[in-house]
């Protein structure tokens, strides 16, 4: 008997804002960081490296490296398993001065199934402009496995990916903001409640340290701030980004019928509705009969199917659900009885009919 019933999985809800320091909720300007990309070579694997018939273009990688090295092996067909074509990547921040170390990810390009125990040779790591940032070799640290037998395998996280830590130095250093009376803060969600609260938390920092007014609100996501005179421009972002601001966030509800996932925001408000809901629940039996000819006839053995199908709904009871709290709305869904999914379906028809207070996005 195989039974198909709804899924009933999970629910998040939510905690309720609490205070985050400035530099946690916003950058300043010019000083973000950068992503390099490199394509690089995995040398020392225990035969789990690329087939060149699949992955011509490690064989290519693999001449031009010895090629370079000063051994000219065109026309030679290669048949090591030893060697996978891998992409290396990584973030630079701005102002990592040259000679620093950076992390970074390696990932199998061709059909590797394992990069476990190789060594990436130098791989030079450029950025969106072409300009060659750092440069990244060693030794490739991978936490998954693959084991595979005749009649069964066990795998357990991505062999074909692994990291090195400090695995890259910089060899061109991206410039830091400079030191400079004028600058400005991006909101990572920018919200005009937020950059006005960041205003504020910075002049009352100032006008009691400096005796000035160090903020202006530009827009939603831009804070405008004047260093004050007699400080340096590094003391005086330090202090800033240590100043605590509650982030206001727009009331919005996140749904995720994959995997049954609700969130839902603290300020989302529910006019009030009432609500009714019902489970329905399939059941089919498969239970084949075989059909045997009379003995010495001419007929042949078959497999009669036999499918009973059953399906029962239940429905609740009809309940009133709506308030102007988060607390308030929960208890009104919990009262019904759903589980996630009757909740999505719930939320889904409350936004339908304007009841919902806040946006749906759907996954």
């Amino acid at each position: 008997m195989r039974a198909l019933i709804v899924a009933l999985v999970f629910i998040l809800i939510a905690a309720p804002a609490a205070a985050a320091r400035i530099k946690d909720i916003s950058i300043l300007r010019g000083g973000r960081d950068s992503q390099l990309v490199g394509y690089g070579l995995v040398v020392g694997l225990q035969g789990s490296g690329d087939t060149f018939r699949n992955a011509p273009f490690t064989q290519e990688a693999v001449q031009g490296m010895l090629q370079n090295l000063g051994l000219d092996v065109h026309g030679v067909e290669l048949r090591n398993r030893n060697v996978a074509a891998v992409i290396v990547t990584t973030d630079l921040s701005a102002g990592v001065q040259t000679g620093s170390r950076v992390d970074v990810t390696v990932s199998a390009l061709g059909d590797a199934p394992s990069l476990m125990g190789g060594t990436l040779l130098m791989t030079q790591l450029q950025g969106s402009d072409g300009v060659v940032y750092a440069s990244a070799q060693g030794a490739v640290s991978v936490t998954g496995f693959e084991t595979a037998g005749q009649g069964e395998t066990l795998s357990q996280g991505v062999p074909t990916a692994g990291r090195i830590p400090n695995g890259a130095i910089v060899e061109h250093e991206i410039a830091a903001p400079p030191d400079q009376l004028r600058s400005m803060l991006e909101l990572k969600n920018p919200d005009y409640a937020t950059a006005i609260r960041i205003v504020d938390a910075i002049n009352a920092y100032s006008l009691e340290r400096f005796r000035v007014r160090a903020a202006f609100e530009v827009d939603s996501r831009t804070v405008e701030i004047f260093r004050p005179r007699h400080v340096s421009f590094a003391r005086f972002m330090a202090e800033v980004g240590e100043l605590p601001v509650q982030p206001d966030m727009a009331a919005r509800v996140v749904l995720d019928a994959r995997t049954g996932t609700v969130v839902v925001g603290q300020d989302v408000q529910i006019s009030t509705v009432a609500v009714t809901y019902g489970t329905l629940t399939v059941r089919v039996n498969e239970q084949p009969q075989v059909s045997q000819p009379n003995p010495f006839s001419e007929g042949r053995t078959v497999v009669t199917p036999n499918t009973k199908i059953d399906a029962v709904q239940t429905g609740g009871p009809i309940s009133i659900v709506g308030g102007s709290s988060l607390r308030t709305l929960v208890s009104g869904l919990n009262r019904i009885g759903v589980k996630p999914p009757g909740i999505i379906a719930i939320l889904q028809a409350i936004k339908t009919a304007g009841a919902l207070q806040a946006d749906l996005v759907i996954q």
